[in-house]
């Protein structure tokens, strides 16, 4: 009797047990799947709420910062007045308009334009700025001018083609398209590779102002600069230059964004796009018909 009162004992301990443990794993169980549950609706209001800013950045805008060179007519300068001008603010003031936002003209030392775009300090680059070998590196607009890179030399130089180049001292500025049409070392490039190896010298200045006083004084025999500036130079600083005939090459123009900016890139586009369909874009280029710049717009072509 007490061996089967001793057996029933043990086994209701054993079940007590049993159950205990059971319950103790569901609610382990319970309390895992429910903390899981919270990660994800966490997580998942994150990426809301992520999303919702980026779809809200574009949203929320109220101005456009526009860097460029502010010595680099026709596409941005200061006038007579002191005033930031060009054909590519002008451009830049009509797409805000459009918009509602304010433009912010923000003038750049060139060669740290990439330091100002990356760091937000501007919203893109838009003053002659040049695709061709820089394809990768922003987020384009489309191309709305097609420029050539030329040469200029005293009025009274000898210099009358490329090859008379040969041994003269050339000057241009600073990572600019012109520069990068003489020293891109891609295979269609040769030709002007061996032109730039034909120099004297290979002279870089921060700006063309700098490069045109060289060449007034005789420091340099000839500038390689892009033809909206060379017509500017040439028109405005009387008989003094002339440009040659023969081109280095000819490259296009767009508006560059940082790396992925394809929201902002988008915007802007969608709105030159209206104001090349109106006929904006042409009469605001008519404005700068000395530089020839009409006959270079190639937006929507």
């Amino acid at each position: 009797m007490k061996k089967r009162m001793k057996f029933l004992s043990l086994l209701m301990v054993m079940t007590l047990a049993a159950a205990a443990s059971g319950c103790g794993s569901k609610e382990t169980s319970d309390t895992a799947a429910k903390a899981s549950d919270a990660d994800k609706t966490e997580t998942a209001a994150e990426g809301t709420e992520t999303a919702a800013e980026d779809t809200t950045d574009e949203a929320d805008r109220t101005q456009l910062i526009v860097g460029f060179d502010a010595e680099y007519p026709p596409y941005g300068y200061m006038d007579d007045n002191g005033e930031y001008v060009g054909f590519d603010l002008e451009l830049a003031q009509e797409v805000c308009d459009r918009n509602g936002w304010e433009l912010v003209k923000q003038p750049i030392d060139w060669d740290s334009k990439d330091m100002e775009l990356n760091s937000g300090s501007i919203d893109c680059i838009w003053n002659g700025f040049t695709v061709t070998g820089r394809e990768d590196d922003y987020t384009w607009s489309k191309p709305y001018v097609d420029n050539s890179i030329v040469i200029v030399v005293s009025a009274d130089s000898d210099i009358a083609s490329l090859s008379d180049l040969a041994g003269k001292v050339v000057v241009t500025q600073a990572d600019s398209s012109a520069l990068a049409a003489l020293t891109d070392d891609s295979e269609d490039n040769a030709d002007n590779l061996a032109l730039a190896a034909s120099f004297a010298e290979l002279q870089q200045v921060a700006d063309y102002n700098t490069a045109f006083m060289n060449l007034e004084s005789g420091a340099v025999d000839a500038i390689t600069v892009d033809i909206g500036v060379a017509k500017y130079q040439v028109n405005s600083r009387g008989d003094a230059f002339k440009m040659l005939d023969e081109k280095v090459s000819s490259e296009q123009y767009a508006i560059g964004f940082k790396k992925g900016n394809t929201a902002l890139c988008d915007k802007v586009q969608a709105t030159l796009d209206e104001m090349q369909a109106d006929g904006t874009v042409d009469k605001i280029a008519e404005n700068y018909a000395d530089y020839n710049l009409p006959d270079m717009l190639c937006l929507g072509k």
